[in-house]
């Protein structure tokens, strides 16, 4: 496919084994122009091994080698204007605005014994406001230039079966399937799709052997998830194949069963 002129956006794009990364590769593949956000402040709070304070500036020479654009700012998404500075500089960029890609998240695993609002607000901050008011400049974008595009979320299988001890970061997710359908829904007119995709527990940087050994026989694909799997299936959804998909939640996870 010819994306030559195309721009995708990929937010929480901060470390080399994550998904975030993973997508930029791909898409970079496939021709996209890319501008991706990082902030490794959180990569480093949660603990992940190949969290690097300033991998972003070699990830962005190692997708230019694609022959295409990329730019990149740190952000935190939690922050209330953080979508208005996003597009300004994404506008500064030649090409199309065409994709975005919501990967970023919070999460910090807790049950309601050690739940509290201070907790809950900062998954929220980032995991439904900053989610939702970035997918609606997108759009508002995209229509005054009367282009059409393609939103991308994740979420987390909270739909499938309860998820206890990960209550603040569930809660948030499955506020992002409830926005999916209903934004498709508004947007859909202006040939601006919006699908939701949950990749099953993935192998991005934070499973330790002791974890693979517990996921593995729940799949009976007989592997677990990689970050590539889940960047394949945003590059499917963000091409000219996927028109006809839209307000999906979409279970690409091998067939998980906890």
């Amino acid at each position: 496919m010819n994306h030559s002129r195309k721009i995708a956006v990929v937010t929480g794009a901060s470390r080399p084994n994550g998904i975030g990364a993973a997508i930029c590769r791909e898409l970079a593949r496939q021709g996209f122009h890319l501008f991706f956000t990082h902030f490794s402040p959180y990569d480093f709070n949660t603990g992940y091994a190949d969290a690097e304070m300033k991998w972003a500036e070699s990830f962005e020479n190692e997708l230019r080698e694609h022959g295409v654009n990329v730019e990149s700012m740190e952000l935190d998404l939690s922050e209330r204007d953080a979508p208005e500075r996003l597009l300004e500089r994404v506008q500064q960029m030649t090409g199309q605005l065409s994709v975005l890609v919501n990967n970023a998240t919070h999460c910090v695993e807790m049950s309601h014994e050690q739940l509290t609002a201070d907790v809950l607000d900062e998954h929220y901050a980032v995991n439904v406001r900053g989610t939702c008011m970035l997918s609606v400049a997108f759009a508002r974008h995209l229509k005054k230039k009367a282009f059409s595009g393609r939103i991308i979320h994740f979420v987390s299988g909270q739909d499938k079966s309860p998820q206890p001890g990960n209550l603040p970061y569930i809660t948030t997710k499955g506020a992002i399937s409830a926005f999916t359908t209903s934004f498709a829904t508004e947007v859909a007119p202006h040939h601006i799709t919006v699908n939701a995709i949950d990749p099953g527990p993935t192998n991005s940087g934070y499973m330790d052997k002791a974890t693979q050994d517990f996921l593995k026989p729940k799949f009976p694909t007989g592997r677990i998830g990689m970050p590539e799997d889940a960047a394949r299936l945003v590059n499917f959804l963000a091409s000219d194949d996927a028109s006809w998909i839209t307000g999906q939640i979409i279970h690409s996870d091998g067939g998980f069963r906890d």
